[in-house]
């Protein structure tokens, strides 16, 4: 019995090495590390109800010891050590499918089943890498290119389509794979099968590679300010230690940025969710504490590597390598954490327990109890979490049907599902926001049309308040809140000052975005502040100097106010900022601008221009309705 228990782990840890990397599906919004992170969760429920299974029919526990173990166990306490001391809201922090601590809690408990039983073979390897191999080179050359498939599908056709999401994810797999047979031709073990699959391999990781260069796949956040979201860590001892908490690099790049960042490409990218290499992003979210606690399982990893085969040596440099160079993504820390329970199944233990129930009925119920309860929240939880997911991709489906009812009940219903997922909040507070955005364009407004408006606009307020108690430290969700605002001044008193307080609060935690400093002088603008705007337009370009819309509304503002030697010369710098042979249009309305400004300064003539283009002037999002509505006062910012 026990033989056919350990086939049924080994069956399981096979087709989960197998079929990870294959796995995706159209139901989520995002197809690839979404579905495989409950793909991982799902074979760590099932290898746990086989064990349980195997404990309940043959009345006995083995424990082996692995010298692994302790090094596992220690990694993964520092990461939900730091998601209890540090990460604010502890359910995002946990469900996130990239590096949530529930990846680590399903990759750790994976280690534990792959690291007793038997090495998978070098057969199921070679099956896992002909099948990506193959499916990289077939998508690569586009067979499908003509053909009718449903438009849900139409994505595959792409010849950077890989079903790991990423091309660098791609690369690192197939880098991999190209181990076992590389190493066998190199120990002159190789028979033709090896040189056919080194080969193929080979072809097929030069895919990656050249689409990613050719086509600048890779954005990749910059590395000296990964460097100093650890030194901002450091400036406190709890952070420090602890780091800034699970799903937390994002908020900690964003108080780094600097006016270098601004100037670079990536500047409309307001945050990066991981750090540019894994040690960074570990030392920055989970501190001193949890990097020692990475470098340990490293260095025990390759010590016990080192007593092996040529291969194990070759995989855990590989793995060094990998850490060191790239980000933390879901399928670089499943590769991970395979290699160390393969390098833990190739070392012979002689420390084996045996806990039967007859000599230990109390402890083996306890363990037996502490196994089903987490097979039985686990399922419940991630079930709950996934059937959200469904909803949430129903929602956005809605948008492309231009269907509002399946748009509003789909996010309403994933809201409901799973009330900490920050991105479902965020999107419900703008579907009301939409709702009420509709309905103030209607031609004839009845007193029904006012309290709709006013009430979708107090739930997209709630909802947007709602997103900055989970996560209060995030200035994109301050942004949210004061975008709602805004795009509600036409239609309702107060919410002029109300989104100028947000936007305030949203550039004290991103200090460094000129967008948000735009967005406040573009209400003054509205308002008819002109002095005020200028102020704010003048923060923006110095935050950002080549910033050609920026020193277009400095440039109107400056006009409005009457000041326009200084508008004349403003708009001088927007046209050497504007390349005149791919953006005529914004270089001609800048021009003419020019031109009607200097005029200006010679006579009383004042003359408006329309926006188009990258130039735009601020302007009403929602036509106005009169009376304006009157929202209570806890719809404030400042409200609880």
């Amino acid at each position: 019995m026990e033989r056919l228990f350990q086939k049924i782990k080994y069956i399981l840890l096979g087709v989960l090495f197998v079929g990870f990397p294959l796995f995706f599906l159209t139901t989520t919004q995002d197809f690839f590390i979404t579905n495989k992170f409950y793909f991982l969760g799902f074979f760590a429920i099932v290898l746990t109800l086989v064990c349980a299974a195997e404990a309940i029919v043959t009345k006995k526990i083995i424990w082996v010891n692995k010298v692994l173990d302790l090094p596992i166990l220690l990694f993964f306490g520092t990461v939900l050590l730091s998601m209890i001391v540090s990460s604010t809201n502890k359910v995002a922090a946990f469900t996130n499918p990239n590096v949530g601590v529930g990846v680590f809690l399903f990759l750790t408990i994976v280690y534990f089943y792959l690291s007793r039983n038997k090495p998978l073979s070098n057969k199921i390897y070679s099956l896992s890498a002909l099948i990506l191999s193959i499916l990289t080179v077939f998508f690569f050359i586009q067979p499908l290119k003509s053909v009718d498939l449903p438009s849900s599908l139409e994505f595959i056709k792409n010849p950077s389509f890989t079903s790991l999401g990423s091309q660098l994810d791609l690369a690192i797999f197939l880098g991999f794979f190209l181990i076992l047979p590389a190493v066998r031709i190199l120990e002159k073990k190789a028979n033709s099968k090896d040189f056919a699959l080194a080969g193929i391999n080979l072809v097929a990781l030069l895919i990656p590679i050249f689409l990613i260069f050719k086509y600048k796949l890779m954005v990749l956040p910059p590395l000296s300010l990964s460097w100093y979201a650890v030194l901002d860590t450091m400036k406190n001892l709890v952070t420090a230690l602890f780091g800034a908490g699970v799903n937390n690099f994002g908020i900690v790049f964003t108080k780094v940025k600097d006016i270098y960042y601004n100037q670079s490409p990536l500047w409309q990218i307001a945050s990066f969710s991981v750090a540019r290499i894994v040690p960074f992003h570990i030392l920055t979210e989970m501190g001193i504490v949890g990097f020692v606690a990475f470098v340990f399982l490293l260095l025990q990893s390759g010590v016990a590597a080192f007593k092996q085969s040529l291969t194990n040596k070759v995989v855990i440099a590989y793995l060094v390598l990998i850490v060191l160079i790239f980000p933390p993504t879901l399928p670089l820390l499943f590769l991970a954490f395979f290699i160390i329970g393969l390098i833990s199944a190739s070392q012979e233990s002689n420390v084996k327990k045996t806990f039967t129930f007859s000599e230990q009925p109390i402890f083996f119920v306890l363990i037996l109890i502490a196994a089903l309860i987490f097979i039985g929240s686990a399922s419940y939880l991630l079930g709950r979490a996934y059937l959200a997911e469904y909803y949430f991709k129903k929602s956005i489906d809605g948008l492309t049907q231009n269907n509002a009812k399946l748009v509003y009940d789909n996010m309403r219903t994933a809201r409901i599902l799973n009330p900490y997922e920050e991105r479902f909040v965020l999107n419900f507070s703008q579907t009301n926001l939409l709702i009420a955005d509709s309905l103030a364009t209607k031609k004839d407004i009845t007193n029904q049309d006012r309290q709709t408006i006013a009430q979708a606009i107090q739930t997209a307020i709630s909802e947007a308040k709602e997103l900055i108690k989970l996560n209060p430290n995030n200035a994109q969700y301050f942004e949210n809140l004061a975008n709602v605002y805004k795009n509600i001044i036409p239609i309702a008193s107060g919410s002029d000052v109300w989104a100028i307080s947000a936007y305030q609060r949203a550039i004290v935690l991103d200090p460094a975005n000129p967008t948000y400093r735009l967005n406040v002088g573009g209400i003054y603008y509205l308002l008819g502040q002109y002095a005020n705007a200028v102020s704010f337009f003048e923060q923006a370009v110095a935050l950002k100097p080549d910033w050609s819309n920026g020193y277009y509304n400095l440039a109107w503002s400056y006009f409005q106010n009457k000041q326009y030697d200084q508008a004349a010369a403003t708009m001088q710098n927007v046209l050497t900022l504007i390349n005149k042979d791919t953006d005529k249009t914004d270089w001609d309305k800048a021009n003419a601008d020019l031109a009607v400004f200097k005029e200006k300064l010679n006579s009383s003539q004042q003359q408006e221009s329309s926006p188009s283009g990258r130039l735009n002037l601020p302007n009403n999002p929602v036509p106005s309705i009169s009376p304006k509505i009157t929202l209570p006062q806890e719809a404030s910012p400042e409200a609880k």
